[in-house]
């Protein structure tokens, strides 16, 4: 309830986590609830503005764009949900230990991640993907692979401040073993930064996987990928501009929610946010 009265205080961060519950639950139960199958096509409503049957119009094979957002936002949430979590996952290991033991292995591990960083990420997705192939798997693991550098560099970033502490030197002069430390008395002051964190990324991971599937890298057909709309949509853009328009805008409206989201979390959960407000 507390939580919630200082939350009040930011209606943008409201909007945000109403948005994302929004396409969180449509990517649940959108296939049961769309009114429309989103592969289903009818040559003789092809490109038609949207009506009271077609919210959203329908595109150049007749099909219900309004569905084929519905049922795609479970591969949006499905591709960037896993490869931020997997950027989290390793991120942490990576930024916990370099950023505890120090010495040789930060040095390694830090510049590692700064090579990984001075590539441009989509330049490099594109280049693993088109070895490898697109599939859902793949994309998963690329995004999440370029994330890691990020995440590993804030916890790492929180870990060198945290282990200076007076209750972690306490912990080391009772005996405590390095795995105590790090999990018991370091990791649950990183959680609140690294949940932030992982907001962000989430964020950028579902840009990404928009971008890579615009590129034709993405979810493959049938599947409604959203920026594989948006591409397939731009030679009919001047004849039928909703059929780019509406995949485009659920694309925009999810990152800014999400970013609304991390917004209000930041606030709620970081030093000098709401929390201590």
């Amino acid at each position: 309830m507390n939580t919630w009265k200082k939350l009040r205080r930011y209606p943008t961060a409201i909007i945000g986590f109403a948005i994302v519950l929004f396409f969180l639950l449509m990517s649940i139960i959108g296939p049961a609830v769309a009114p429309h199958g989103h592969a289903r096509q009818n040559i003789q409503v092809r490109l038609r503005p949207p009506s009271r049957e077609h919210l959203f119009g329908t595109d150049q094979f007749g099909r219900d764009i309004f569905s084929r957002i519905i049922v795609g936002s479970r591969d949006v949430y499905l591709a960037a949900g896993c490869s931020t979590a997997l950027a989290v996952f390793f991120g942490l290991i990576l930024g916990l230990f370099s950023g505890y033991k120090g010495g040789i292995l930060d040095e390694i591990v830090m510049r590692a991640m700064d090579v990984i960083l001075s590539i441009p990420s989509l330049l490099l997705a594109m280049v693993v993907l088109f070895s490898l192939g697109p599939s859902r798997l793949n994309l998963i693991l690329v995004v999440g692979f370029l994330y890691i550098p990020m995440v590993s560099r804030v916890v790492r970033s929180v870990v060198l401040d945290v282990k200076t502490r007076q209750f972690v030197e306490a912990a080391k002069l009772r005996g405590e073993k390095s795995s105590y430390i790090l999990f018991r008395e370091i990791l649950p002051n990183v959680l609140p930064h690294l949940a932030v964190e992982a907001s962000m990324r989430f964020s950028y991971a579902i840009f990404t996987v928009a971008s890579l599937g615009f590129l034709g890298l993405g979810v493959q057909p049938p599947a409604p990928d959203w920026g594989f709309m948006v591409s397939d949509a731009r030679t009919w853009f001047g004849q039928a501009p909703w059929v780019m328009l509406a995949p485009a805008g659920a694309i925009a409206l999810l990152v800014v929610g999400v970013g609304f989201m991390s917004d209000g979390l930041s606030k709620l959960l970081l030093p000098g946010g709401v929390a201590n407000a």
